[in-house]
């Protein structure tokens, strides 16, 4: 099987497209001092290694711009995509930043603030970035800003996942405008511990087909055409292998097909 970065969304006019599932470096940036640095490293060899091609990082993430610089720097470049966010009012002096800690180049700059999108505009056009997003855990932020706003693609952070499909209309706007929609947030809680009755009803209708929840719950936000990738937060190397080895194993068809499912995700 592909490995989990490499297995495309279904074929849509979106533009930019990255790589199926991503590393979100929330987490990279605790602890401080060496033993952080070293798990961080760990964490992302484990990542590459599991085939993920996709790492996403933020100023505001503590240390993780720097430990994921450091783990990446050795791996080829072209084989990779990096994805920041901007912190502050100055959308470049953001990314020099940024791309002094990380010690390479950024792919795609995320932002809330639309002040900031008419300098993040410059910059993809003179090659400085290759794309531009937004991020929020607000799906009608995001749905106001991809009408107003020239985007490559939105980070959403909440509100679309196996328990939550508030932000449909978002994912349907995006798709018609060719805009890539990344999703993070996934494994929630409530997905992990099965602690409410929609997902314990879930989690008992998956198992009648071989899947755990937490497997279903990686699998599908790709069931909408507009979402081209999902991010992985992990603290530790054997946590996004098992999480990369939950993505590697299939999900039935006729899971997403049961009458009962459709019901609860109704």
């Amino acid at each position: 099987m592909a490995a989990p970065s490499q297995v495309l969304a279904p074929h849509s006019t979106i533009r930019f497209r990255p790589p199926r599932f991503g590393l979100g470096g929330s987490h990279l940036g605790e602890p401080p001092g060496p033993d952080g640095d070293a798990t961080a490293a760990a964490t992302v060899d484990a990542a590459y290694q599991a085939g993920i091609r996709f790492f996403d990082t933020s100023p505001a993430y503590g240390d993780s711009e720097r430990r994921l610089g450091t783990a990446l720097q050795k791996r080829p470049r072209g084989e990779f995509l990096v994805s920041t966010k901007v912190v502050g009012d100055d959308p470049k002096v953001s990314i020099d930043k940024s791309r002094a800690q990380l010690g390479l180049a950024v792919d795609l700059v995320l932002a809330q603030d639309e002040s900031v999108y008419p300098t993040l505009d410059r910059l993809r056009r003179d090659g400085t970035i290759k794309a531009v997003g937004a991020v929020s855990d607000d799906w009608q932020e995001l749905d106001r800003l991809v009408r107003d706003v020239e985007l490559d693609c939105v980070l959403l952070t909440a509100q679309y996942n196996l328990l939550d499909r508030d932000a449909v209309p978002l994912l349907d706007r995006c798709l018609a405008r060719g805009v890539s929609v990344i999703v993070s947030g996934v494994l929630t809680p409530q997905v992990l511990q099965a602690d409410t009755v929609q997902a314990r009803r879930i989690s008992a209708v998956c198992e009648r087909y071989g899947v755990s929840l937490p497997q279903a719950a990686l699998a599908f936000p790709s069931r909408h055409s507009a979402v081209t990738s999902v991010l992985i937060a992990a603290s530790s190397p054997a946590e996004i292998r098992a999480d990369a080895a939950l993505v590697r194993q299939p999900v039935p068809e006729k899971l997403w097909r049961d009458p009962e499912l459709l019901r609860l995700l109704s």
